[in-house]
């Protein structure tokens, strides 16, 4: 029946060694996609391959807890501190600005280093 000689291949498309067998569906609004389709443009790859590159290797950041809120608003408030130390360093010098500066300092690498952690 078939009649494929010996020194010839057989037509169609070669099989694939890894067959991807489940498809996920994902809804896109126009803007949307068409920035996924300009990331993998530029990636040099097509959008289904971005898109399956980004789920599996990406990274969601998890959002900030009530405590680590809490800690940047401390350094928001910390920042208008800062100020202050700038307008106490011309009405009363620079030595007693600098030890302003030093204690929140310190504050903010305390709060920095709880939020790494």
């Amino acid at each position: 029946m078939e009649n494929v000689k010996k020194g010839q291949r057989k037509a169609g498309r070669p099989v694939k060694a890894i067959k991807k067998e489940i498809r996920a569906c994902v809804r896109f609004t126009h803007h949307e996609y068409f920035i996924v389709r300009e990331k993998a443009k530029q990636a040099g790859i097509n959008t289904s391959e971005y898109i399956r590159q980004t789920t599996i290797r990406g990274r969601v950041n998890p959002r900030l807890t009530i405590e680590e809120s809490q800690i940047v608003r401390q350094l928001i408030g910390m920042a208008v501190n800062l100020n202050q130390v700038a307008k106490i360093s011309h009405k009363e010098g620079l030595l007693k600005a600098m030890l302003y500066f030093e204690e929140y300092r310190t504050q903010i690498d305390q709060l920095i280093m709880k939020l790494k952690s």
